[in-house]
């Protein structure tokens, strides 16, 4: 998996354009945060180091809701990716591993997918909220993805993050203890993905 993405020094034509000579899929909810406004490129190209971690070795071994995986990533010395190191990773992560089982995940992460920490273009639920990739059955996907704040992701949810002061990839993360927030009792509440449709 890259440790680093280049983004930045295109526009939305010509990322989607390289998207599609990758034979990158998108499913619906990718497609509307292009369409989005709000969904604003780099004009000046930028090399960005990332780490993926997931939400269990966040801390949350019962899982925990968006902006509580954020804080604590802060903690650990991450912090969100701009919105478009979704597409360019997609574009530099081509032999993504197979995701294994197929098929409909309504209200949980696909799995082998890797979601894309980022800012919200808006706290609207019918906004999607960012990016993942996938690849299932032999084909590449860059999906979108809606969710509501107090929607709870699993301990096995991986989040792709930016590393805050550019350590570089060998450096090992913070790792804490202490985590706030209250108590989820064991409870995986109901997530939103957007169909493949």
């Amino acid at each position: 998996m890259p440790q680093e993405v280049r983004v930045g020094g295109k526009g939305k034509s010509a990322l989607l354009e390289g998207l599609r000579a990758c034979k990158v899929q998108l499913n619906r909810a990718a497609e509307a945060l292009f369409e989005d406004r709000r969904f604003t490129l780099l004009s000046q190209s930028e090399v960005i180091e990332i780490a993926y971690v997931s939400v269990a070795k966040l801390g949350f071994t019962q899982g925990a809701t968006y902006d509580l995986l954020a804080e604590q990533a802060r903690r650990m010395g991450l912090i969100e990716c701009p919105l478009e190191l979704g597409p360019y990773l997609r574009l530099q992560f081509l032999d993504q591993p197979e995701a294994g089982a197929t098929g409909r995940h309504a209200h949980s992460a696909p799995p082998g997918s890797i979601t894309v920490a980022s800012p919200h273009l808006d706290d609207r639920d019918e906004t999607p909220r960012g990016f993942y990739l996938r690849r299932a059955d032999g084909v590449l996907w860059l999906r979108g993805y809606w969710s509501s704040s107090d929607d709870v992701w699993n301990p096995h949810d991986v989040f792709v993050f930016r590393r805050a002061d550019g350590s570089g990839p060998n450096r090992p993360l913070k790792l804490t203890g202490h985590l706030r927030g209250p108590p989820l009792n064991g409870t995986i509440v109901r997530q939103t993905r957007a169909s493949g449709d």
